[in-house]
């Protein structure tokens, strides 16, 4: 048995999911005339309340979009130290946008109100980058999958509005944070300016994420996404996977939720593991004793009993759950884990 816990990314199309694909109309996305990917535009943009959406090949394109309409070169983004636009996301900030990042040392991935405040240079002081832009993550990817507290992302938004700061959400998988909080998509629709949620990671899709705003902010952002060449021919395949996942996948993320908590009480049982971050969704981080063997000697052990898992660098180590994640496969990895 195969047990692939790298990322939620490695999930194949339920059947019924490729029956949606199967049976969609299509046309040409990049002349607008595909009526699947003008439905999934619409549904979501009115899931959130929000005017307009727009269907991206990937989350790290949305953002990219994003941080690019909100700024020009040589300004600057405040954005926890984790966070992905940071982190993994191929030097684009810079890259795409000529902007930078200002790093602030949060709590698992979020950051405080006082601390976004603290960091907005000067806006009269040339000498600094003019600080336009206010990114967060939602979930914290290498916080753990940590849900960010309401409550501090309605005082950074207070921030924002009192700078003349955009505020722009990173919601890769914001859909299991609203399912852990309880919270809803039009609370998110009405706090942000921009939102960029993905399709591909719990939903289950093959391909995908969606980028909100208001028209205007769509209407530049098709640009963008042309001269990024994200522009998409038939994807309206594509697209009614989306469908049907929103449809259909989201309730279920719970039992994703509930298996990660499990890993990681198992994990804590263990003399060898020095350290489970808090679990609140399906991420969960680790470290090992290294006294009893390096982080990749386990990486290794694990993947000769057929179990995948991945290193984040600084000896942490994480499994992600996910919809092909089974209930088999989960017992598996618990008989594994205790037989070290």
């Amino acid at each position: 048995m195969k047990i692939n816990l790298i990322s939620d990314t490695v999930t194949k199309p339920t059947p019924d999911m490729l029956d949606a694909m199967m049976s969609a109309v299509v046309g040409d996305d990049v002349f607008k005339e595909d009526p699947t990917v003008n439905a999934l535009e619409e549904k979501v943009a009115k899931l959130f309340g929000m005017e307009a959406a727009l269907f991206f090949p990937s989350g790290t394109m949305t953002n990219q979009t994003a941080i690019k309409l909100h700024t020009q070169p040589g300004e600057q983004v405040i954005c926890d130290k984790y966070a992905h636009i940071y982190n993994y996301e191929g030097g684009g900030v810079s890259f795409n946008s000529g902007v930078s990042c200002r790093l602030v040392d949060g709590t698992r991935g979020t950051m405080t109100a006082a601390q976004v405040e603290a960091v907005i240079n000067p806006p009269d002081f040339y000498h600094s980058p003019l600080t336009t832009l206010v990114c967060v993550e939602n979930t914290a990817n290498k916080g753990g999958g940590t849900c960010w507290d309401f409550q501090e992302l309605k005082k950074i938004r207070e921030v924002c509005d009192n700078n003349n700061l955009g505020y722009h959400l990173d919601g890769a998988r914001l859909w299991n944070a609203l399912v852990e909080k309880n919270e809803t998509t039009m609370q998110y629709g009405q706090m942000f300016d921009t939102i960029s949620v993905c399709l591909s990671k719990g939903l289950g899709c093959p391909v995908g994420s969606l980028l909100l705003g208001t028209k205007a902010h769509m209407d530049k952002a098709i640009r963008i996404r042309k001269i990024f060449g994200g522009g998409m021919r038939q994807s309206g395949f594509l697209a009614a996977a989306a469908i049907y996942a929103l449809d259909n996948h989201r309730e279920r993320l719970a039992d994703d939720h509930k298996k990660s908590k499990e890993i990681g009480d198992a994990l804590s049982t263990l003399s060898f593991v020095s350290k489970v971050e808090p679990i609140e969704t399906n991420i969960v981080i680790f470290e090992i004793d290294e006294s009893f063997m390096t982080s990749a000697e386990f990486v290794d052990k694990l993947a000769e009993k057929g179990i995948l898992i991945i290193g984040m660098g600084q000896g942490k180590l994480r499994m992600v759950t996910h919809l092909d994640y089974t209930d088999d496969m989960h017992e598996e990895l618990l008989t594994q884990l205790a037989k070290f």
